[in-house]
């Protein structure tokens, strides 16, 4: 699909998020950390979404759900970005589950049959499970892989500056996750805390060529050169154009990651990739 734009990571909160915000900072301890002090300006909606997209001349975009640590507001956010992306074609979503609730795979079942493209963003330090924890992640990882549906994970980096919401979801930790699900797609936000620098490691290379690097909130974390360097190491197949909007604003980043990007990875990085990766089916693009 030459030519398609798509940011593979975005977040759209229900709107009494916004409006009651102090009763889910309450509610849930890491959107607490994360949230608090943000006014409802910083809560945008649909249209507000469509029209970022539109300015920056971006075809479609994958909404990733919060990490809820309670399963009841896990379903009312797939609930409300089920019926939000049923009713608009540029917008897939991707299912929000609490991996160490036993039973897990009846949620991920729901959300396959309401349209998820995959699951995420998962969050172990947000939802309290560790990702090598076989008795917390299995039944999580066995229905992604047999239902086909991706998952994104929040990652951490083991070093640098601390920042809310950084946790402790570490390359080591991934690893042991992803070995136990050789078949499963996974997608490691945030250049997976460092994940693919290991990758030059051949045995753990050999273990994450399932895995794709999606590059949310890059500008809080590395230099842009972090793209090309990813690109050497794993190709540009594996890399997946996400901006984590609101936090950061989709035309300025996309405008910054073109120039260091170069023409012979573009369709890959900006939008095939994700289109593969997610399975989206993405409203023909009018040049």
């Amino acid at each position: 699909m030459p030519g398609i734009l798509v940011d593979a990571h975005v977040h759209l909160f229900p709107p009494d998020v916004a409006a009651r915000k102090d009763e889910w900072v309450a509610r849930d301890a890491w959107f607490g950390a994360t949230h608090a002090t943000w006014d409802a300006s910083r809560f945008p909606d649909a249209p507000a979404l469509l029209a970022s997209m539109d300015s920056a001349g971006i075809d479609a975009a994958v909404i990733a759900a919060w990490p809820w640590h309670d399963a009841g507001l896990c379903r009312y956010h797939n609930e409300f970005l089920a019926d939000l992306c049923a009713s608009e074609p540029r917008l897939s979503w991707l299912g929000i589950v609490n991996p160490a609730v036993v039973g897990v795979s009846a949620e991920i079942e729901r959300v396959a049959a309401l349209g998820a493209v995959g699951i995420g963003e998962l969050n172990a330090d947000a939802q309290g499970f560790m990702w090598e924890d076989a008795s917390q992640t299995q039944e999580m990882g066995e229905a992604a892989a047999r239902l086909d549906l991706p998952v994104l994970a929040h990652t951490s980096e083991p070093v640098g500056h601390d920042y809310p919401g950084k946790g402790t979801a570490t390359p080591d930790r991934l690893l042991a996750f992803i070995a136990r699900h050789p078949d499963l797609r996974f997608v490691a936000a945030h250049w997976g805390g460092g994940l693919p620098f290991y990758e030059l490691m051949p045995e753990v290379g050999a273990t994450l060529q399932n895995v794709s690097y999606d590059t949310a909130a890059s500008t809080y974390l590395y230099r842009p050169r972090v793209f090309d360097i990813v690109r050497r190491i794993v190709g540009p197949e594996r890399i997946l154009w996400g901006s984590d909007y609101p936090v950061l604003g989709q035309r300025r980043f996309l405008v910054q990651a073109r120039k260091v990007v170069p023409a012979e990875a573009t369709s890959a990085v900006f939008g095939e990739n994700a289109v593969r990766v997610y399975g989206l089916q993405v409203p023909e693009v009018t040049q």
